[in-house]
C-alpha cells in the first residue's frame, strides 16, 4: 500500500513562490511515476505537472510551463513541485499521485491513470 502525503502549501501574493513536497511511504518509489494534480472550487481535478520513474522525463500544463517544475528524489521517496510567480488562478488544492509502471520513462497525465493519491495540501495565491 502506497501512502502519500503533501506539505508545503499555504497563502502567498502573486508572484511569490511556494514549493511542494510529497513523501511516499512506499520501499519502491523508484517504481512510480509522479503527478501533481489541481482542483479549484467547482472544477475538475486538473493535471499540473508528470514525471517518470527516473526523473528524466516531465510534462506540464501549459499554464504552468517556464514557471513550475516537477522533480523527484527517489533516495528520499519524495517528489517536489517548485512553484514560481504564482497567480491568483494557481490557487487550487494540489494533490500528488503515484502509479505503478515497468516503464522507466513512461509518464501519465490522466488522473484516471493514477492509482494512489494523497490527501492534498491547499495553495492559496492574493492578487
Amino acid at each position: 500500500q502506497v501512502q502519500l502525503v503533501e506539505s508545503g502549501g499555504g497563502l502567498v501574493q502573486a508572484g511569490g513562490s511556494l514549493r511542494l513536497s510529497c513523501a511516499a511511504s512506499v520501499r519502491t518509489f523508484s517504481t512510480y511515476a509522479m503527478g501533481w494534480f489541481r482542483q479549484a472550487p467547482g472544477k475538475e481535478r486538473d493535471v499540473v505537472a508528470a514525471i517518470s520513474r527516473s526523473g528524466g522525463q516531465t510534462n506540464y500544463a501549459d499554464s504552468v510551463k517556464g514557471r513550475f517544475t516537477i522533480s523527484r528524489d527517489n533516495a528520499k521517496n519524495t517528489v517536489y513541485l517548485q512553484m514560481n510567480n504564482l497567480e491568483p488562478e494557481d490557487t487550487a488544492l494540489y494533490y500528488c499521485a503515484a502509479r505503478f509502471l515497468q516503464s522507466t520513462t513512461a509518464l501519465w497525465t490522466i488522473p484516471d491513470r493514477y492509482e494512489h493519491w494523497g490527501q492534498g495540501t491547499q495553495v492559496t495565491v492574493s492578487s
